[in-house]
């Protein structure tokens, strides 16, 4: 006969992964994710915040070296890699102006980096989640050193019948 220990007093069973750790408090958690929203800034967001026209009130820099750049970016943005930023963020960029920064996607730093930089320097900074990777696979267009492109949306990015997802 098989027996199977019994949790007790003294030897509960261990919490899931998930609540291993508790979650935050709510006025904790609500000031973590408004601190999130102050330095990120999402694809979608930048693309209808550009696509609306006029002035967005901000800049979009794109912080990746002249090769990435020419393989596409974002229209209307700034190429500014992170390397040169100290020598010529002044030059280039009014520090009344917010700036949101991007390189190539979720598996690169290169954007934190250079909102690091910028901010130092005095500039309002988010960053843009997802980079260029995200701009491209959510079917935004984007231009190439050979004009302008446009991928088919990814539907595990964005939603293919409908403006936006909604969130």
């Amino acid at each position: 006969m098989t027996t199977t220990a019994q949790p007790t007093a003294t030897t509960a069973a261990a919490p899931n992964a998930v609540l291993r750790v508790p979650p935050a408090a709510p006025a904790a958690a609500a000031a973590h994710f408004a601190a999130s929203l102050a330095f990120h800034a999402d694809v979608s967001d930048v693309a209808s915040a550009l696509a609306a026209g006029g002035d967005p009130g901000f800049v979009v820099i794109d912080t990746r070296n002249t090769a990435s750049w020419d393989q596409g970016h974002v229209p209307g943005a700034i190429h500014l890699p992170t390397a040169f930023i100290p020598a010529q963020a002044e030059q280039l960029l009014d520090k009344s102006v917010p700036v949101v920064t991007y390189c190539w996607g979720p598996g690169c730093n290169g954007a934190t980096r250079a909102a690091l930089a910028l901010a130092q320097l005095g500039y309002q900074v988010k960053e843009m989640l997802g980079g260029f990777e995200y701009w491209a696979r959510e079917g935004f267009a984007y231009e190439t050193w050979e004009g302008e492109a446009r991928r088919e949306a990814d539907p595990l990015t964005a939603p293919l019948d409908a403006e936006d997802c909604g969130c």
